[in-house]
């Protein structure tokens, strides 16, 4: 605003810049705790985001503190996430998650896995963590993914006296991996918010051909340290199911037959070659991110009809239920838009780069305290929220200080899984919570999480400490 410049130095209106600054910071910190409080009193986050924006953004223009120019870009930025080509793979994303969850396979490999290793100590245990591998990576969600789980493998392995704290555990971890394999919708709208970031953090430095990052990156990024973690939840449900064989008892009756290698390869056939498809595809650039889901989705459909459960009223259910949760994506982007927009305008993204880049120490200790934020808001926000309201505000200070970006984007979504899983806010626990019987305690779910949010805690550590477990197959991959 114009008379924010002052030809003389000191005089009263330097006073009048120091307090319309002044007055902008308070918007700023006021907007932002404005949005948390409303958010976690539960009310619509698309909503929360623009309306609560819109309000601040007509104080702002009243007071003075926020020039109306900025509002003047909000159609600009609508139309870029219309348009956005990486976007438009989520529906289709979602769309196959949904129909592969309708069409019984998880049913069908849960029982045929759990026949497998039922002597295996800790079989059935490893069994649902096996299912739950591959409904990550073929579904991405991870609510649905808990959801169906509890529903599938909670009854089977209470039956078999499995201990609830330790049934839950393994659920809800296994659950959870929709946010760290590939392709999980938290990676596509990951990738999309850190290539910006990024950018930003380039011309920042005066780097005026900034690169970008590619979802099929970041994928590759994620591969690795998603199968480590899997095999460390592995190895924990085998060594306690020797250690503590009351928790994860092995069945004593010669009831439960083996499954032939013929029939566990049927079953497993058509989703393994779903992935490779879908996977393969974009990491070797054969197809972007949106062909490739278009590839899943008319997979998911041949297997639901192999299954002989395709049917109109199917499509109908798995049509809607896509758009449904497209829909909400799509307005929390919107409302994630505005909302930063004006946030900016009162100079809040200023305000954060300078807080970080004040704290004493190194970049380790930025990075430190943005992953602890990251984590408490993990308790009260969804995964979009903090993707396109948080990341956009801190992402381009840390980028600015060298921090690659691929594998600050497998921090975050690892941090985020694990504070879903955290008691007593956990998304997941929340999730689980809904499809357990009363005679579960919610203490018993909070119990059996523990053990898998050090596990989780562990892999950020080794990440940590050797970035090459998320940055060595992307740059082998595309050799960058």
């Amino acid at each position: 605003m114009m008379r924010r410049f002052c030809a003389v130095p000191g005089t009263r209106c330097g006073g009048v810049i120091d307090g319309v600054a002044n007055m902008s910071e308070i918007m700023a910190l006021a907007l932002f705790l404005s949005v948390a409080a409303a958010l976690m009193a539960g009310f619509p986050v698309a909503f929360t985001l623009s309306g609560v924006a819109l309000l601040f953004a007509g104080l702002g223009v009243a007071t003075d503190t926020l020039d109306a120019a900025f509002l003047a870009a909000f159609p600009s930025r609508v139309y870029g996430i219309m348009s956005n080509e990486t976007l438009i793979a989520v529906p289709v994303f979602v769309f196959m998650g949904v129909m592969l969850e309708r069409s019984k396979l998880a049913d069908q490999l849960l029982q045929a896995l759990a026949r497998l290793l039922y002597r295996v100590p800790g079989g059935l245990g490893i069994s649902v963590m096996a299912v739950g591998v591959l409904m990550a990576a073929s579904t991405g969600i991870v609510g649905a993914t808990v959801v169906t789980m509890g529903l599938l493998s909670l009854p089977t392995m209470l039956q078999h006296r499995y201990q609830p704290a330790a049934a839950t555990g393994t659920i809800c971890a296994a659950g959870t991996l929709g946010q760290i394999i590939p392709p999980s919708i938290v990676l596509i709208l990951l990738a999309d918010v850190l290539s910006n970031a990024y950018q930003q953090a380039q011309l920042q430095l005066q780097i005026f051909v900034p690169e970008t990052i590619s979802v099929g990156e970041l994928f590759a990024g994620a591969l690795l340290p998603g199968l480590m973690l899997v095999c460390l939840y592995v190895i924990y449900l085998f060594i306690m199911a020797l250690a503590r064989p009351e928790t994860m008892p092995v069945p004593e009756s010669s009831e439960e037959r083996g499954v032939g290698v013929f029939e566990l390869l049927r079953l497993m056939a058509g989703p393994l070659l779903l992935i490779v498809a879908v996977l393969g595809s974009i990491l070797k650039g054969i197809a972007t991110p949106t062909e490739a889901a278009s590839v899943g989705a008319m997979g998911a459909l041949l297997l639901a009809a192999m299954q002989r459960q395709l049917s109109l009223q199917t499509l109908k259910e798995t049509v809607y239920q896509s758009a449904k949760v497209s829909a909400m994506v799509f307005m929390i982007l919107i409302g994630a838009s505005l909302f930063s927009l004006v946030f900016r305008g009162f100079g809040g993204d200023e305000q954060v780069q300078s807080f970080l880049t004040s704290l004493p120490g190194d970049t380790s200790t930025v990075l430190l305290v943005v992953m602890a934020t990251l984590f408490l808001l993990g308790f009260v926000l969804d995964f979009i929220e903090i993707t396109y309201v948080v990341v956009p505000i801190v992402g381009p200070v840390l980028l600015a200080m060298g921090i690659d970006p691929i594998w600050l984007g497998v921090m975050i979504a690892i941090n985020l899984q694990t504070s879903f899983l955290t008691p007593p806010f956990g998304f997941s626990l929340f999730y689980l919570r809904g499809v357990t019987p009363d005679s579960v305690a919610t203490t018993a779910i909070y119990r059996g999480v523990i053990p898998f949010i050090a596990i989780q805690l562990l892999m950020l550590a080794l990440l940590a400490m050797w970035p090459g477990l998320a940055t060595w197959l992307p740059e082998y991959v595309y050799g960058g």
